[in-house]
């Protein structure tokens, strides 16, 4: 009996760190997550609107009950192209169409260069264009060429942005990424293997995104994902029952408010693509 109580009573502090642990663990993700992460959840998001991302993505979203995220700008010096870049008309057709407008910037400038008013200015262009518009309000943001520092995460808060996609090449946990540091795999026409892989890591409340430039891209062909490419991965992804949302759905499972408040920005993690 005197050896069972000192058993006991040894095992109690092993006991209550593992109670202690186990609450803080349940305590942050009951904040962070307003209900779990299924397995097989994709973000799809789109940078830069080009002119194929009207003409050939969102038919083919529509087709397979997809949805997705286009981050736009007016990319110089051809934004005015219509050839290769789409117009304000046909990114507010695609709000119309139920797709999410995101934020990239007026110029597609590289944040991590720019003064808090110059960052202001490249916001506010882009959100009053959609204001204009009757465009849903923008929420998200993507990084252009994934540059980015401490003090655009600052100035995101201040515009009352909810997220923000970075690059990294790795699945986004939403218990230790911070809202305005979700990774993402970029697609390229001769990625194909790495990026049918990234989509299996889609599990244990892990959420995989993509980002994808044009389809085609005609003006920067190293981020050019053919459109027999695109259709083999909506292929791929209805076929296996995946689940494929926007940057905007993404607040149906995670409080971006309680996450910010509980984690700090990590850049010790890659980033870029």
């Amino acid at each position: 009996m005197l050896a069972l109580y000192q058993m006991t009573i040894s095992s109690k502090p092993l006991f209550l760190t593992f109670l202690f642990f186990g609450c803080g663990l349940f305590s942050l993700d009951a904040q962070i997550l307003k209900k779990p992460i299924p397995d097989k959840l994709v973000i799809l998001t789109f940078d830069d609107a080009p002119a194929s991302h009207y003409s050939v993505v969102a038919p083919l979203l529509k087709q397979y009950g997809f949805e997705g995220t286009f981050f736009v700008c007016e990319f110089p010096p051809n934004s005015k192209d219509n050839t290769l870049y789409m117009n304000w008309r046909q990114i507010q057709a695609l709000d119309q169409l139920g797709f999410e407008i995101g934020n990239h910037t007026h110029t597609h400038a590289n944040v991590s260069k720019l003064t808090q008013e110059e960052f202001d200015a490249q916001l506010a262009y882009v959100e009053h264009k959609s204001d204009s518009l009757e465009i849903q309000t923008i929420t998200n943001f993507a990084y252009p060429g994934y540059g980015l520092n401490e003090k655009a995460l600052k100035y995101l808060k201040e515009r009352n942005y909810h997220f923000a996609r970075a690059g990294g090449s790795r699945a986004y946990d939403p218990l230790t990424d911070h809202p305005y540091l979700i990774p993402s795999w970029a697609t390229e026409e001769s990625n194909k293997t790495e990026i049918i892989q990234a989509l299996e890591q889609a599990k244990n409340g892990q959420i995989v995104v993509l980002t994808i430039h044009g389809v085609p891209d005609i003006e920067h062909p190293w981020v050019n994902t053919p459109i027999d490419l695109f259709q083999e991965y909506l292929d791929y992804l209805k076929e296996h029952d995946f689940q494929v949302i926007s940057m905007r759905g993404l607040e149906e499972y995670v409080d971006f408010e309680q996450a910010m408040i509980q984690l700090s920005p990590d850049y010790s993690k890659k980033l870029t693509n």
